[in-house]
């Protein structure tokens, strides 16, 4: 199929007019000459579909639950609001559980991934986490890390683990860190690490923050803590949940000015109760209550978020973050982080036919994925 008249994303990060086709679910001949039968798009917005490195659930279902029937129900969530490929995280469970869980990736993977966003890998997050910091972890299955047991987690999914999260103040962190990174991309997340701490951790193969400013010291003049020390390397990305919940608009400014756009992973860090009425869920073995948008524990601790990557993209740019900016923070850079820029993440020949068509607001007006319209 062949598209013309429309203002396309490129992978310089920027809008150009011009004309695209889609072949055997491929970008081809994107920026080429317009074919003669080529759909005229009258001048709307063509952007890669989002990716979410970071997302626990929706519609009811949570990937922790360790069923492919539900992995299946939050791809096809995600596909519907222009997240056409993602990493599911789990939560801090016993190693059976994630087990079980992982398995449930594997399986939809292996399925095809049909009609539904496809799985990119899975974010482990826990339980190799600081008991100051487990915010809604749960702090009963908390570990040290294990390399032994990460191994045979991954092993046992077939490699899909692409970003496993660890506290680098734990003992043995740092040896962790340097067997892992072999394997996937290794993040610091749940900590309490001071700054020296932390640097250990990047000079030993750290390249990802887990949700930025959350469950983690906060920037202190005397005390730089994690922060200050990622973005001093350039090597390593953040991610931030721009949900208007989590982080504060300012805030928000601030990590695109002291990382920059080229580092800035956006994600929804969103449960089971996102696209979901208020009311009670479960995270991990604990209750969460949902109320006028905001997830919190019993004990008033906000857990992940109620809103999709898609929604936390149009709030990043309505906090004043670059349109162009924001876009690179939910597709280019999630890719990279995973390991799969060579098939989605931009609009190029080759790569896999992931697109939304929206107008110049990003309001959504069609969702592609594989080269087929939903």
């Amino acid at each position: 199929m062949n598209f013309k008249n429309a203002w396309i994303y490129t992978e310089q990060f920027r809008f150009a007019h011009g004309a695209f086709s889609v072949e055997n679910g491929k970008f081809r001949n994107v920026l080429g000459t317009a074919a003669e039968d080529a759909v005229d798009l009258n001048g709307a917005y063509v952007i890669p579909g989002l990716i979410d490195v970071h997302t626990h659930g929706n519609s009811g279902a949570d990937f922790s639950d360790g069923d492919a029937a539900g992995v299946a129900k939050m791809a096809k969530y995600l596909a519907k609001n222009g997240v056409t490929s993602f990493a599911p995280a789990s939560m801090t469970l016993p190693y059976e559980t994630l087990k079980t869980a992982f398995a449930s990736a594997r399986s939809y993977v292996d399925s095809g991934c049909e009609d539904g966003a496809a799985l990119r890998g899975i974010q482990m997050e826990g339980p190799f986490f600081s008991e100051k910091k487990k915010g809604a972890q749960n702090g009963a299955y908390l570990r040290e890390p294990d390399f032994e047991a990460f191994k045979a987690l991954f092993d046992g999914c077939g490699g899909l683990v692409r970003i496993v999260d660890i506290a680098p103040e734990l003992p043995g962190s740092v040896e962790f860190i340097r067997k892992a990174k072999e394997l996937c991309t290794v993040s610091i997340a749940h900590t309490d690490a001071d700054y020296d701490a932390a640097r250990k951790a990047i000079a030993a193969g750290v390249t990802h923050l887990t949700h930025l400013y959350n469950a983690m010291p906060a920037i202190h003049h005397r005390k730089p803590g994690v922060i200050p020390a990622a973005a001093e390397d350039e090597r390593v990305s953040a991610e931030l949940i721009s949900d208007g919940q989590h982080v504060h608009p300012a805030s928000v400014r601030l990590a695109f000015r002291i990382f920059g756009a080229e580092r800035m992973v956006l994600i929804s860090d969103s449960l089971r109760c996102c696209g979901m009425p208020d009311g009670e869920y479960e995270l991990g073995g604990q209750q969460v209550f949902l109320k006028d948008g905001i997830a919190r524990l019993e004990d008033g601790t906000i857990a992940g978020s109620a809103t999709n990557l898609y929604e936390c993209m149009q709030r990043a740019v309505s906090f004043g973050i670059p349109r162009e900016d924001a876009i690179r923070a939910a597709s280019y850079n999630p890719a990279r982080q995973l390991g799969c820029l060579g098939q989605v993440g931009s609009i190029a020949d080759g790569k896999c036919a992931d697109f939304v068509v929206c107008d110049a607001e990003l309001v959504r007006k069609e969702v592609w994925l594989r080269g087929k319209k939903l």
